[in-house]
C-alpha cells in the first residue's frame, strides 16, 4: 500500500466525542475532520460499529478515515451502545434499539456546525450490515452509503444458517462477541466510572449463541434487518463489493438485481477485508473508488462514478489447492448489468458417474415432485462419515490463511462423485451453480453438501464453491417438515457465487455428501441418500471467456491510505489450523488458534492482547459426539491498570437437544472480580 501524507484538506482529529442518544445513553465518537469545516462545512461519512475504535480497530482506521477526511469530509468512527467508551450494553446483533441509535447519531452529525446537513455511512462486516440496515429505514440525511462483505438475507445467507443447515460459525461468531462485548472502557478516557460501565456489562451479558440457536428456521427474529424482505425500502445510492474468498459471496449481485437505485458491484479474490487491504490479491486502490462515490453522491461532483460497467470482478484463473494465498491470478472482467447478458445457464445431466455434455436448451432431465420409481437411471448411494469436511476451511476466510479449503480428494473419497472429461477448451463460470437431485433419504432430518472442484491433470482438486441444504427445508424455511424415508423428492442445492476459469486438461467435479462437519453441524443420525441418475443436474453460469464489455487490464489504481498509527509487538502473533485423528479411540478434532500477541498502542500507551482458540470435535461416526468450544482471552493494560476478560463456550447435542456450557470470568490486576457459569439446553428443530 502506498501510505499517503500530502492530501487536498489538512485535518484535525477529536479523539472521544459524546452523542447523546434520547434515553440519556451517550455514545463515544472519533472524528477526522478538515480543519476548515470549522467555517466551511462538509459532508459526514459514518462508521458504526462494535469493535472498539480506541484500540482493536485503531489501526486499521487510522488508514482509511484520515484519507477520506483529507479529501474534504468529517469521518466519524462510532462504537455502538455497549462497546469501547459508549455506555450502555450490547445485547445482539441489529437489534432495534442499534438502528434508532444510528438514526440518532445521523441527525447528530447533520446538525453539526462543521457538517453541511449531508451524511453517508461506509462499514465493513457489522459496518456494512448497519448502513444497508439504516439505509432502508430512510433517514433524511443519509445520502448514499459504500459497504463490504455482507449480506441482505440475515437467515439463509449469514454466519448462522446455509440452507437451513448450521454453520459452526454461529457459534464461533458467538464466542466472539461474548468477549467484545464483554471488555471495559478505558479509564484514561471515561475517567472513574469504568468500573462500574465494565460490570454493567459483564452483568448482562449472555451467550448469544443461545438466542440464534432458538431460531433454527426462518421467522421475524431474521426476518429484522434483513433488506432482501423488501429491496424498495433502499432509497439511496449503493456501492457494494465483497470477496470470492469470504463467506458474503452472494449479497452483491443480488443488491445489482433487486434494488432499483444507482448502484455499483465490486467483487474481488479477497477473504472479509476492505479491498484496500485485500488478501488474498490483489488489493487495489479502493478508497480512491470511494472518495470518487462520495464527491458525486453527497458533493455533486460530475466525477462520471456511474459511468461503465455496474459490476466488476475478479475472474479467478486455476490453482492448486492451498490453505492460504498471497495473490490469486486472474483478471478483471465488467458485466453491464446483473443478471448478466453474457452469462448463460447450462445443464449438464449426471449420469454414470459423470458430468455429461450439455442439454439443449428446454430438455427434460427429470420427473415430476410426485414420480415414482422407475427404470429412469441408476441409484447410486452415499452416507458419508464425519471426516468428510475436516479440509472445508473457514464459512468465510477471515483473513486468508490458514483458513481456506485443503485438497479435496480426501474429502471426496466420503462423497457422490461426479466429473466431467478432461476439458478441450477453457470454461468460466460467474455467478451461482446449482444442483437439481432426484432423491430418496432413509432419515427424517438430512442434509446434503454439494462441492464443485476444479480437478487437475495430477488430480489434485482444489474446491471453488459449494452449498448446503438440510433436506427438511425443501419447501420451505419456515415451515420445515420431516423427511418420509423413501419417499421421492426434487432437491435444489445452490451453491455460492463465483468467478472461476478451469483451463483445457483439468475437469469440473461435483461432489455430494451428507456431512459437512465442521463446518456445518451434522443431522441427528448418518442418512443414507439415494440419488438417482440421469434425472439429476449441475447447472453452471458459463461466461464466455472474451467478453467485449471486459475492463481494462488493470482498472483500478494502487492502494493508497493515510500511514498507520504507531504500534510496538511485545509478543508475537500465532495462527494454528491443526487436524487431529486418533486411531485407538476413532477421536477426531481440528483445533485452531488465532491470537494477535501484544500489541502497544504508542500514542496512548495501551497493551492489548487477543487470543481465540477453537476447538471442534467428534468420534468415529456417532453424530451427536460432535463438539465445538470457543475460547477468548482479551488483555488491556497501561500501568496499574491490568484488566482481561475470558469467555469460554461449549455446545454439544443429542439427538433432541442442543447443550450450551458457557462461562465469562473477569480479572482485574490478576484477581477474579467476576464469574458466571451458564448451562442451557435448547431443543433440536429438524436440524
Amino acid at each position: 500500500m502506498r501510505h499517503v501524507t500530502h492530501l487536498p484538506y489538512t485535518t484535525k482529529e477529536e479523539e472521544h466525542v459524546v452523542i447523546p442518544m434520547s434515553d440519556g445513553v451517550r455514545l463515544s465518537a472519533r472524528i477526522w475532520r478538515p480543519t476548515s469545516s470549522d467555517h466551511e462545512p462538509v459532508p459526514a461519512v459514518l462508521e458504526y460499529i462494535p469493535y472498539r475504535k480506541r484500540d482493536l480497530t485503531a489501526e486499521r482506521d487510522s488508514v482509511h478515515h484520515p484519507y477520506i477526511a483529507g479529501h474534504g469530509y468529517a469521518c466519524v468512527r462510532v462504537d455502538l451502545r455497549g462497546t469501547g467508551e459508549s455506555e450502555g450494553v450490547l445485547r445482539d446483533e441489529y437489534l432495534e434499539i442499534e438502528q434508532r441509535d444510528a438514526e440518532e447519531v445521523l441527525a447528530w452529525l447533520a446538525d453539526q456546525p462543521w457538517c453541511d446537513g449531508t451524511t453517508g455511512m461506509m462499514g465493513l462486516s457489522w459496518g456494512a450490515f448497519a448502513a444497508l440496515q439504516v439505509a432502508a429505514r430512510r433517514p433524511p440525511s443519509l445520502k448514499a452509503i459504500v459497504i463490504a462483505s455482507f449480506t441482505d438475507d440475515r437467515h439463509a445467507d449469514d454466519m448462522h444458517y446455509m440452507g437451513g443447515a448450521m454453520l459452526s460459525d454461529n457459534l464461533a461468531e458467538a464466542g466472539t462477541m461474548f468477549a467484545y462485548a464483554t471488555c471495559p472502557p478505558d479509564p484514561a478516557v471515561v475517567g472513574d466510572s469504568w468500573r462500574d460501565m465494565w460490570h454493567e456489562r459483564l452483568e448482562h451479558a449472555r451467550p448469544w449463541v443461545l438466542e440464534w440457536l432458538r431460531h433454527q428456521r426462518l421467522d421475524d427474529y431474521w426476518r429484522h434487518a434483513s433488506v432482501a424482505e423488501n429491496y424498495a425500502d433502499v432509497r439511496c445510492p449503493v456501492l457494494a463489493s465483497s470477496g470470492w474468498a469470504d463467506g458474503y459471496s452472494n449479497a452483491v449481485t443480488r443488491l445489482l438485481a433487486h434494488l432499483d437505485v444507482p448502484r455499483k458491484g465490486l467483487i474481488g479474490p479477497w477473504s472479509h477485508k476492505f479491498p484496500h487491504l485485500g488478501e488474498p490479491g490483489p488489493a487495489i486502490g479502493y478508497l480512491q473508488e470511494v472518495v470518487r462515490w462520495w464527491d458525486h453522491w453527497l458533493k455533486g461532483v460530475d466525477n462520471g462514478v456511474m459511468d461503465g460497467p455496474m459490476l466488476q470482478t475478479w475472474m479467478q484463473d486455476s490453482v492448486p489447492p492451498s490453505t492460504s494465498y498471497e495473490e490469486r491470478p486472474g483478471r478483471w472482467v465488467a458485466e453491464p448489468s446483473w443478471p448478466s447478458p453474457h452469462v448463460r445457464a447450462v445443464t449438464h445431466p449426471l449420469t454414470g458417474r459423470r458430468i455429461g455434455p450439455a442439454l439443449e436448451a428446454g430438455a427434460e432431465t427429470a420427473p415430476g415432485d410426485d414420480a415414482e420409481d422407475g427404470d429412469d437411471g441408476e441409484i447410486l448411494t452415499v452416507r458419508s462419515p464425519l471426516s468428510v469436511g475436516q479440509f472445508a476451511g473457514k464459512w468465510a476466510s477471515y483473513n486468508a490463511p490458514p483458513d481456506l479449503p485443503y485438497d479435496q480428494r480426501e474429502e471426496d473419497g466420503g462423497s457422490l462423485v461426479f466429473e466431467t472429461e478432461p476439458l478441450t477448451e477453457r470454461v468460466e463460470i460467474l455467478g451461482s451453480p446449482a444442483v437439481d437431485l432426484d432423491l430418496t433419504v432413509d432419515q427424517p432430518v438430512a442434509m446434503v453438501a454439494a462441492r464443485l472442484s476444479d480437478v487437475h491433470p495430477d488430480g489434485a482438486a482444489t474446491r471453488v464453491t459449494y452449498g448446503l441444504l438440510n433436506l427438511t427445508r425443501l419447501d420451505s424455511a419456515e415451515h420445515p417438515e420431516p423427511l418420509v424415508p423413501g419417499h421421492r423428492y426434487r432437491a435444489r442445492v445452490h451453491l455460492n457465487g463465483v468467478a472461476q476459469s478451469f483451463p483445457p486438461g483439468h475437469r469440473i467435479r461435483l461432489s455430494l455428501s451428507t456431512s459437512y462437519w465442521p463446518l456445518a453441524w451434522p443431522p441427528p443420525k448418518p442418512a443414507m441418500l439415494s440419488l438417482r441418475e440421469g434425472s439429476s443436474t449441475l447447472t453452471l453460469p458459463v461466461r464466455p471467456p472474451e467478453t467485449a464489455d471486459d475492463s481494462p487490464a488493470v482498472p483500478f489504481g494502487e492502494p493508497e491510505g493515510t500511514p498507520p498509527l504507531a504500534t510496538t509487538t511485545l509478543t508475537p502473533p500465532e495462527e494454528r489450523w491443526d487436524v487431529k485423528r486418533d486411531l485407538v479411540g476413532y477421536h477426531a478434532e481440528l483445533e485452531t488458534v488465532k491470537d494477535r500477541g501484544t500489541v502497544r498502542f504508542d500514542e496512548i500507551g495501551l497493551d492489548v492482547g487477543r487470543r481465540a482458540y477453537e476447538r471442534y470435535a467428534s468420534v468415529a461416526d456417532d453424530f451427536t459426539s460432535v463438539s465445538g468450544e470457543s475460547t477468548w482471552t482479551m488483555n488491556f493494560k497501561r500501568d496499574a491498570w491490568d484488566v482481561r476478560v475470558v469467555t469460554h463456550t461449549r455446545l454439544t447435542c443429542d439427538e433432541e437437544r442442543f447443550f450450551v456450557d458457557a462461562t465469562l470470568d473477569g480479572y482485574e490486576g490478576g484477581r477474579r472480580v467476576f464469574s458466571r457459569t451458564w448451562n442451557e439446553t435448547v431443543p433440536r428443530d429438524l436440524l
